[in-house]
């Protein structure tokens, strides 16, 4: 009897230690090196281990869906507005309410509040959709507004990646809300006549592009060129010399951003954890992290920004469009249907 009742301590002792182990299952599309020490640092923090599962968003999504009530997320990352607006419509989050991350991430980059005040996902960084242009062909006061991308002046200048490319919907959705319907069609298809070549590679490829002369004017996130100008090796710092860089619409309504973003997974078995991590996200060490460790502007109020490369791209600040990013999401299925009705592959 007592060897018995010894052996059940024991494991009752083992069981305990189990469930007092603090744990929080990501998954993730961010594939930046530079984040282990976000999540480092929040474990140092916390006490809270981290398991993490990367994936593409497309992937992270099939999965969730496949997994269901079983699933062990609890956090998901994702780095697009349309990607995150497109889980919240297909019931993957769950809405959280954080005072914490109210306070810091403004309204217009977080998910439509629920009625009760409630939000399913909160951008925590962002990048910015800029022209880049070839500094001995074109003028910059050609191309200092995403209309003018679509303008005949420019035909035979442009390059871009596919307008299927949730970076293009996204920057598609926004000019959708500015301009109207009519308007944004004839605007994609004056974009389609003046393209250099048909859209291809990613948003670096359409740099180096610029660079090489093969395009005069093409579109990327301000990340890409940020890697560039950080960049030791001389063929990188030979493209940024070559270029010069326009973040458009300073007039008008702003420039587009973009985000990336994190929700609490609508199964989530450590909310508690995920809201946590999530407030984590929105701290001056995480916010600097972003800006710093991949070149990306910080989304929480009042985060001095110290990255040499966004300081001179962008002289520290620019004026940002303003436009809830949750509408930039709802638009991407009309945008898909205008790109292919003017044939934007």
């Amino acid at each position: 009897m007592h060897h018995f009742s010894l052996a059940a301590a024991i494991v009752l002792a083992g069981n305990l230690a189990c469930a007092q182990e603090q744990v929080l299952n990501i998954y993730s599309a961010r594939h930046y090196p530079s984040d282990d020490a976000l999540y480092s640092g929040f474990t140092k923090a916390s006490g809270i281990k981290i398991n993490r599962v990367d994936a593409d968003d497309a992937g992270i999504v099939s999965r969730l869906k496949a997994e269901g009530a079983a699933s062990p997320a609890d956090v998901i990352l994702l780095v697009d507005a349309a990607r995150l607006w497109r889980g919240e419509a297909e019931g993957l989050f769950q809405p959280i309410k954080s005072q914490v991350l109210d306070d810091a991430i403004p309204a217009q980059l977080r998910g439509k509040p629920t009625t009760d005040g409630a939000s399913a996902w909160y951008g925590f960084s962002t990048r910015a959709r800029i022209v880049v242009y070839d500094k001995i062909k074109v003028k910059k006061d050609d191309v200092d507004t995403y209309e003018e991308l679509g303008d005949p002046k420019n035909k035979g200048k442009l390059c871009i990646r596919s307008g299927s490319h949730p970076y293009n919907l996204s920057l598609f959705g926004a000019v959708l809300e500015h301009l109207g319907e009519q308007k944004t069609e004839a605007w994609l298809k004056g974009m389609v006549n003046n393209m250099a070549r048909a859209p291809k590679g990613g948003d670096t490829d359409q740099i180096k592009a610029v660079a090489s002369g093969e395009c005069g004017i093409a579109v990327t996130n301000s990340y890409y060129l940020a890697r560039l100008m950080r960049s030791p090796k001389a063929e990188d710092q030979a493209v940024v010399e070559r270029i010069g860089v326009v973040f458009p619409n300073q007039g008008t309504w702003g420039t587009h951003v973009n985000i990336a973003g994190g929700a609490v997974a609508r199964h989530a078995k450590n909310q508690a954890n995920a809201i946590k991590f999530l407030e984590y996200l929105a701290s001056p060490q995480a916010q600097e992290h972003f800006a710093n460790g991949n070149n990306e502007w910080p989304a929480a109020k009042g985060v001095k920004l110290n990255n040499p490369a966004l300081q001179a791209m962008g002289g520290g600040s620019f004026k940002s469009e303003t436009i809830p990013i949750s509408v930039v999401g709802m638009n991407q299925v009309k945008v898909q249907q205008m790109l292919d009705r003017v044939g934007f592959r």
